[in-house]
């Protein structure tokens, strides 16, 4: 199956890694799914272990949600977010 871009970086707190998303419209995200983040310095895949909205974790986000997702490598705003 091929990788279909779903949403895009807006923020990145490097002392935490953790990365703010804005979800596209029309897709979905869960935890235990993998991710690929690509842009012009950043090009790796990770699983997603941890989703959180206003400081709470819950177990997926939908289509317009802007999230907060712990990464494995340290990413830059206006990267995108693929689901593989």
């Amino acid at each position: 199956m091929a990788e279909k871009p779903i949403g895009k970086i807006t923020h990145y707190y490097d002392n935490i890694l953790v990365a703010v998303i804005n979800l596209d419209k029309g897709v979905n995200l869960k935890k235990g799914e993998e991710i690929h983040i690509k842009g012009k310095q950043t090009d790796f895949s990770q699983k997603v272990d941890s989703l959180q909205i206003d400081h709470k974790d819950v177990d997926s986000v939908k289509a317009g949600d802007s999230f907060g997702l712990k990464m494995e490598q340290a990413v830059k705003e206006a990267d995108i977010v693929y689901k593989v």
